[in-house]
This record gives C-alpha cells, structure tokens and sequence, in this order.
C-alpha cells in the first residue's frame, strides 16, 4: 500500500513541531549513512555474563517443556506458521521471501525500500516476522531443555545465514525500529539459552561478524528512535530491545550511553502509554500484551546484569499486571478491543501455551497474586525462565482489595454474572467508553465507541470481529477498524471518528461514560454518550441482568433525523435463525448445547449477512493474516429524537 501526497499532508497535520524536526535530522541522517556507512569500533576480549542460574531449566513444567520440544521439533523439519500461513521451507529460509503473494523484497539500501507497497515487497509482515527471530528463542529453550545440540547447530546455522544475507543497511530488515528491537532481544535470549553448548561463544562474543550485527543494530536504534506521534508500543520495543542488547552485550564505548538511555526512554514511554487503572493507552489488548512482555524481560535483564531501574518501571508492569487479571474472562481471554498483530515479545513457548495464563503466571511470580485473581491452571516455559532472573517483590503500594470493574481512565467496563442457573462459567460483557486511541494518529484504534462485547462461559456470542490485516488490503483494513465491524450503532454509513490511512485517524470521536454501577447485583449499569456523529448524540445504556441471565442494550439518537445501521456481530461458533426481529442463537462449548434469544429493536428492518466480500460484513479474524464467515445481523432504519425512532431496544436472553 502505497501512500499517497495527501496522505503525507495529513499525516504530518498529526505532528507537533518538535518531531517535525526530529524528522528532518533522521532524515539528513540516512542520507548521510548511505555514503558513509558507518563501521563497528574494535574491542578487546568480550564475554557473556548474562547467564541462568544454575537449575533454571530443572524448574521448567514437565508438559510445558513436551509442548516446547515438539515445535522445536515441527521446525526442525522445516515447518511453521506466520499469520495463517503455513510454510515448509524453515529448515533453510529465503530471508525475503513472501509466500503470501510469491513476491521477493528487493535488497538496495533500506530506507529506499517501499515497505507498504505490496505490489514491490511483497506483504511486509509476513517477511518481517520470521526475522524477528522469536522462532529461533524456541529451538534455543528446547537446546536449553534438552541438551540436544542438533537445536543449537540449526540455531547458528540460521543466525549466519541472516547476518550474511542482510548486512548493514541494505534490504528490508533494517527499516523498522521494533523488528531491529525485538530482533535484538531475540538474539540476547538465544546467547543465553546456548550458553551450555560448545559453540555459543564462537556465535556470538567471538565472532566479529555477530559482534558488528549487534553494535549495527543498537546504533541504528539510537539513530531512529519512533518520535512523537509513533512513540506507542514500537518505541517501547526499541527500547526494551535496545536495553537488553546494552546490558547482555555491553561490550562496545558506546554501552554504557545506549544503556542508559534506552532506560530513560523505557521509563518515560511505560509509563506514557499506560493509564493509571494500569491498561494500555493504546486500547488495544494484544498490544497491553506485547508491552508488558516486553517490560518484564527488560527487567529481567536490569536485574540479571544489577542496573537499577526505577522504582516506577516495576510499578507501572504491576498495575499492567493487576489490569490483565482483572478484565479477562473466566477462559483468561481478554477483551478484543483495537488492533492485533499477534506480536510477542520473548517467545520460548511451544503451541497451545496460554499467552495470558503465562504473563499471570509470571506476575505472581515476580510480584505475588492477589485473592481475587483467576486461577492459571495451565503451565508455561517463559514464567520460569523470567523468574529465575527478575527480583521478586511487588512495590510498597496499596493494590485492589477486590477485582475493578470499571476503569474510568481507559473507559472500559467489564460486567459479570453466573451463564449458567447452577452457577458454572460466566456471563462477562465488556462496554467501551473510552477514548478513541493513543495520541494524536491513534494508530491501532477502531471506529468502536460504546460497543459491547459478549461471552458465554468464553464463547464470543456477540463478538469484536478483529483486525486481520495491516497492509496491502485496504478494503478490508477499512472494514475491520470500521464503525459497521462492531457491535454499536452506525448514522448515515459513516464511521464514528475519520480515517486518514491505515494507521491515522484525523478525527477522532469523544466518548464519556455516564453511569457504571455495580452496586444492585441485580442490576448491573452502565452507560455512555459519544459526539462522532455531530450534531447528533449517540447514547447507549446497558443492563446486565445475571438472575434473569439477561443483557438489555438501548440505544438513544437525539438530532436531526439520520440514516440507522446497528450491527451484532456473532462469533464463529454461533449460528442464528433470524425471524423478523428475533433471532435464535445458539452454539456448543465442551460438548453441551447451548441457546440464547436476541430481541431486536422492530423498529429496524434487519438482515443477517455472512462471508460477504462486496463489500465486506460477516467476517471474524482470530489473528492477523486469518479470517473466517461469522454471522453479522444489521438493522436498517431512521432516527431522529422522537420517541419512536430515537431509542432501540435489543435484548439477549440466555438458555439455561
């Protein structure tokens, strides 16, 4: 996806001043580094101290480590998995290759390389991810388990082949600040990881060619941090990676200074993207993710290498730690809200391990769980590789005697009741009140203001469609982050807040929440008003019911009458029989039927739609790159602020 002349205006309208000239010196800088690439210092003996404790890999979970060598083992045979694609050719990987579209990205100097523009690379992503290297972390812990050398000899065999095929500043790997940061992170942990192994030394300290990767890579960090507008979770993964590179690999004059830099700015940049309530600025829960692993493993390498870091650093990954424990659902899903790329920030896990149960894990272990915490059952190789290094202990501050429901910083509201009569699993909605997006593009934001979101016992039964792509598909990009892909209302077929790109918004909608009151625990309120439709207000209460195992969404327009779509969006488990203005839903979990009846507002012509591609509407995205059919009922209408077009009533009932 190329970028159009009007879409640089009104990108650099989102700019302030002062990243306007950062910009401008990146830019001179590169053209200066195309004529005069600079080259690595010398330096004397270089060592790695960074290691494990002894009898760190003892603690790893016996099935943990099973579902660990088994994909070490699945790539061994060449074989993985980016974003819904299946590849084959991981035994001996073409660095460049996309097989998405069957493009190759061209190798000239990097900042001349058009990412977006599929039709010229190829889809970005797909290349990106394989370089990232997490792949690599995962045969370095099955080594680390096992004491299997076959892991660690493809391990350097690939690291060679990487740093041979891309040199510095030349090809498509060296364009990105977060792959260059995350990469850099990876690589700390694969020295780590092979530290029994014979050759880990002659990789990596010992080898010129490793040694000027990495100086390569944390200098261009250092160059080309994400400024202003960008600095959302990319600058965090510059400089978490650029930390971690600093403390593991200080072996060049300029450590020291990228040490504590990248310190400063990881400091600055958690607590800058995090609300108090301790969610993610970016209202965007896979990204909450990616920060605090990110987060947690560069203090794992503060405290493994004795850096002090400030105390704020460990404050903000318990308040984001607490966050997380306190919005999942009973099946430990977080909401899906905002953008997804499946982005990790340390991978040593095998498939099947529970990314959220594995960060809670890990936060009782590095800073203790709470009485209200849900239960992880589920085991994980990261938990017990962090712990090892990390310094427990929660920072001396008053935590949340019960689980919040309501985070008035983000605007998010989690309601809870019993699905079930005899109290089994869980009725768990989340309403969206919050602000439309991080900073002023608001990059990973959706057009969503006051949707809902559903789940019975952890089966989206009014589900938040997802992201599916980033570039190269502009119909669908539109879709996903649209007004008409979530469960909320849209006026006259436009989107709440207004797009500017794939990651800009120009506009952007504001949104207060009004009541959120858990006070009746027959009654559970809340509601909220956004102004993205001006001069018309949309307004929308939500009771949750947990007795009668019922959920009633109204939806107020006052202004001047305007076009109505409501959209439902049903998950991919949930099949509907739509009859006028009611629906019979229903579905199964762990082999038990299960029902529920959707009330309608019959004011509304309504009419389900499934698969469609012209344009898009019926589609569900369970991670980038994939998407099935899934069931979206839409309402056609007027409203205006009489009382009977102004209010729509929908009820969802549930089946005991």
């Amino acid at each position: 996806m190329s970028m159009s002349a009007g879409w640089y205006l009104r990108r650099l309208s989102r700019m302030g001043p002062q990243e306007v000239g950062g910009r401008v010196g990146d830019t001179v800088r590169r053209r200066r580094w195309r004529s005069a690439p600079p080259d690595a210092p010398a330096v004397g003996a270089a060592r790695f101290t960074a290691v494990l404790p002894a009898g760190t890999a003892d603690a790893v979970p016996p099935d943990a480590a099973k579902r660990l060598v088994a994909e070490a083992d699945r790539l061994m045979a060449g074989h993985g998995e980016f974003f819904g694609v299946e590849r084959d050719d991981l035994a001996d990987p073409d660095w460049f290759f996309d097989p998405k579209t069957g493009r190759r990205a061209p190798q000239g100097y990097a900042f001349d390389v058009p990412y977006r523009d599929e039709e010229a690379v190829g889809d970005i992503k797909q290349i990106w991810e394989p370089s990232r290297h997490q792949y690599l972390t995962v045969l370095a812990a099955a080594y680390a388990v096992t004491g299997d050398e076959r892991y660690a000899e493809r391990v350097a065999a690939h690291l060679r082949s990487w740093w041979e095929a891309n040199p510095p500043l030349r090809g498509v790997h060296w364009t990105s600040g977060i792959e260059l940061g995350i990469r850099l992170l990876s690589w700390v942990w694969v020295r780590r990881l092979l530290d029994g192994w014979p050759g880990a030394a002659g990789l990596f300290e010992e080898n010129p060619v490793a040694r000027e990767q990495v100086w390569q890579h944390q200098r261009w960090l250092a160059a080309f941090p994400s400024r202003g507008s960008s600095a959302n979770n990319h600058v965090i993964a510059e400089a978490a990676g650029q930390f971690a590179a600093a403390c593991a690999f200080g072996w060049f004059p300029s450590s020291e200074r990228w040490r504590s830099d990248a310190l400063r700015s990881l400091e600055r940049h958690l607590r800058g993207n995090t609300f108090l309530s301790g969610l993610n600025r970016e209202l965007a829960s896979e990204y909450h993710g990616l920060v605090l692993e990110l987060g947690l493993a560069a203090l794992a390498e503060a405290d493994a290498a004795g850096v002090p870091v400030p105390a704020s650093v460990r404050l903000v990954l318990l308040r984001m730690t607490d966050a997380l424990a306190a919005v999942v659902d009973g099946r430990l899903r977080p909401p899906r809200q905002g953008d997804s790329d499946d982005g990790h920030g340390l991978v040593v896990d095998g498939a099947g391990t529970d990314r959220w149960g594995s960060l809670l894990a890990t936060g009782d272990a590095v800073f203790g769980r709470l009485d209200w915490w849900p239960e992880v059952t589920g085991t994980d190789v990261r938990t017990a590789l962090l712990a090892a290094l990390v310094r427990p202990g929660a920072p001396a501050v008053t935590r949340p005697a019960r689980r919040p429901v309501h985070f008035p910083d983000a605007g998010m509201t989690v309601l809870r009741g019993a699905a079930g009569s005899g109290g089994s699993g869980e009725l768990w909605v989340r309403c969206d009140g919050g602000p439309h997006g991080f900073l002023s593009i608001a990059a990973h934001a959706h057009a969503d203001a006051l949707s809902v979101e559903v789940r019975h016992d952890g089966v989206d039964v009014l589900a938040d469609p997802g992201t599916f792509c980033y570039h190269g598909q502009p119909e669908w990009r539109q879709y996903f982050r649209s007004t008409l892909g979530h469960n909320t209302l849209q006026l006259d077929g436009g989107d709440q807040s207004v797009s500017g790109g794939p990651f800009l918004w120009t506009r952007h909608a504001q949104t207060r929440v009004l009541v959120a009151d858990t006070s009746d625990p027959g009654v559970l309120r809340w509601c909220a008003e956004h102004d993205g439709y001006r001069p018309s207000v949309h307004r929308r209460r939500v009771e949750l019911m947990p007795a009668r195992r019922e959920l009633r969404v109204v939806d107020e327009v006052s202004g001047p009458r305007r076009a109505v779509r409501l959209a439902f969006h049903l998950g991919p488990a949930v099949t509907a029989e739509l009859e006028g203005d009611r629906a019979v839903l229903s579905w199964s979990r762990d082999g038990e039927d299960r029902s529920a009846v959707l009330d309608l507002p019959g004011q509304l012509s309504w009419r389900a739609h499934r698969g469609e591609t012209g344009p898009p509407l019926g589609w569900y995205s369970a991670g980038f790159g994939r998407k099935e059919p899934a069931t979206t009922l839409v309402g056609t209408g007027f409203a205006d602020d009489t009382a009977a077009s102004g209010e729509f009533v929908t009820v969802l009932g549930f089946d005991d």
